[in-house]
């Protein structure tokens, strides 16, 4: 099944296919979302871990490879390779969104020089590749990201990281409001359980992006 049948949600089961994507290096902007060293990191008991393990091994063995090879071809390709992180500039993170105060999984205290907060070694920025500092789940709500993309002319953004139902989703639809065409590629995607990343893709799919494989967004580049 190719991107342009796969991930049919309910409004779009019937909907035509899609126009072939065609993406030009010179407006296309890679944007790599929050692949941070804590969220690779054991959870605060062993059976917490353990909850995790397909988590982590899913972003060890697909997600982290996945993206190295897209960001070398983003790169070989001139396109314009972003990174947004979950940083507070506050040590004790007053400066965060509410939604990142509130109890629970969503909870982040992570002040900007913190190890644990900065991108996984494996993915780090290169040269003078954007590193934008987010203490909101969207990388463009809480960020000057919209000004950065209107500044250097992209009209087109593929996006990658995680998680798929949160930070991922709220920059896609923040994204799409912008009228940025927005492809998000899956296999260089997760969420913590693989059915909450597949219903996410579901769901966004159509009309807030173009979900679609690692392979096919090369392949957009023709």
């Amino acid at each position: 099944m190719s991107w342009k049948t796969a991930y049919r949600s309910f409004y779009y089961a019937t909907a035509e296919e899609p126009d072939d994507i065609r993406l030009d290096p010179a407006t296309t902007a890679l944007l790599v979302v929050d692949i941070q060293t804590t969220y690779l990191e054991d959870k605060e008991t062993p059976e917490e871990t353990e909850r995790w393990r397909p988590f982590f091994e899913h972003m060890r063995n697909t997600v982290i490879p996945n993206n190295q090879r897209l960001l070398a071809e983003c790169r070989k390709r001139g396109v314009e390779v972003i990174f947004a992180r979950i940083a507070c500039l506050k040590d004790d993170g007053r400066d965060r969104s509410l939604s990142q105060k509130k109890p629970g999984f969503n909870y982040l205290l992570l002040p900007k020089d913190r190890p644990d907060g900065q991108i996984v070694p494996e993915l780090a920025p290169q040269g003078d590749e954007i590193v934008v500092m987010k203490t909101t789940d969207s990388a463009l709500t809480g960020t000057n990201l919209r000004l950065l993309l209107h500044n250097m002319g992209i009209k087109d953004v593929i996006v990658s990281g995680i998680f798929t139902d949160q930070c991922i989703s709220s920059t896609v639809r923040s994204l799409a409001d912008e009228s940025y065409g927005v492809v998000v590629v899956d296999d260089c995607c997760a969420a913590a359980t693989l059915e909450l990343h597949r219903r996410e893709l579901e769901i966004i799919n159509m009309i807030y992006c173009h979900v679609v494989q690692l392979d096919e967004a090369l392949g957009f580049f023709g």
